[in-house]
C-alpha cells in the first residue's frame, strides 16, 4: 500500500509506550533494554496499575503499514544495478548492500540518479 505523504502514514501508527525493564531506575547497569519479569511476586508480572506497561499483541502496527519505511515506501535491498532496474519508484525505497565495495556503490547510486529512485544510504562526502 502507498501512501500519498507523511501524514497519512503516521495516522496509521499509534503511539506505543516505552517498554521499561523493571527496576531499571534503581539498578544503572540493567540498561533500558525489555527483560520478562520472572520474579515470583513482581507486581509488573502480575499487571499491577501502575507499574508499567508489557509488550503484548495489541501493540503490533497494522499490517498495511508493517516493514515499511517511515517514508511510506517499501524498502528494497540492492546488491548490484541490474536490481536497480527492478524497482518501482512510486513503491519502493533503495538501500545499497552493506557488502557491496565503494566502486560499485558509486555506479549504482549515478544509475539511481538517472532512474530518479530515492537511496536510503548514499555515500557520505569525506572531509577534505
Amino acid at each position: 500500500m502507498v501512501f500519498s505523504g507523511q501524514s497519512d502514514f503516521m495516522k496509521k501508527l499509534k503511539k506505543k509506550p516505552k517498554f521499561k525493564r523493571q527496576g531499571e531506575k534503581i539498578i544503572k547497569r540493567l540498561g533500558r533494554k525489555w527483560r520478562r519479569p520472572r520474579g515470583n511476586q513482581s507486581k509488573l508480572r502480575m499487571h499491577k496499575k501502575s507499574r508499567g506497561f508489557r509488550p503484548g499483541p495489541g501493540y503490533g502496527s497494522p499490517k498495511s503499514i508493517r516493514n515499511l519505511h517511515p517514508c511510506g515506501l517499501e524498502e528494497v535491498l540492492v546488491h548490484n544495478v541490474k536490481e536497480l532496474e527492478k524497482i518501482d519508484v512510486q513503491k519502493h525505497v533503495c538501500r545499497v548492500a552493506s557488502s557491496v565495495g565503494k566502486k560499485k556503490k558509486m555506479d549504482i547510486i549515478k544509475k539511481a540518479g538517472e532512474l530518479k529512485i530515492r537511496i536510503l544510504n548514499p555515500l557520505k562526502k569525506e572531509k577534505v
